[in-house]
């Protein structure tokens, strides 16, 4: 694989700590959820981070995916990934799962659906997680 981009990211303090990009254009604290055991807090978390790219990158997927269908996306186009952390069925350790929900107003529902697969197949955070964490895709 060419690499065309790379991201760098520094992590301390594991999931109660803080986490930045090498050119500080990302700085974050992060707080344990309370759903997790944590106290909560102001701070972010690896799910909310995750979720947040995943959605922005699958938007982009969309918009690479539509002109192949002869979709034309509205400006208003939105995706919303909500990402969920539980226990594994080994009771080992965790496991994500992903809810994908694109809104694409104005494109007929038939259309929007092939679009959005046609997305999940490009989109290189889907393929990142292929059968490894479930991933459902909606379209409203």
């Amino acid at each position: 694989m060419k690499i065309l981009y790379e991201a760098k990211a520094t992590a301390t303090g594991g999931r109660a700590g803080h986490t930045e990009t090498e050119d500080g254009t990302l700085s974050l604290d992060l707080s344990i959820p309370e759903g997790l055991g944590g106290p909560g807090g102001s701070g972010a978390n690896p799910e909310q981070l995750f979720a947040a790219g995943y959605a922005a990158c699958f938007l982009s997927a969309v918009k690479a995916a539509a002109p192949k269908q002869k979709v034309e996306i509205p400006e208003d186009a939105k995706v919303t990934s909500v990402v969920g952390i539980g226990r594994r069925d080994d009771g080992v350790g965790f496991k994500l799962c992903v809810r994908l929900t694109v809104e694409l107003p104005g494109v007929e529902r038939e259309q929007a659906e092939e679009v959005v697969r046609q997305a999940h197949e490009i989109c290189p955070y889907s393929h990142a997680i292929k059968n490894n964490v479930d991933v459902d895709l909606g379209v409203v």
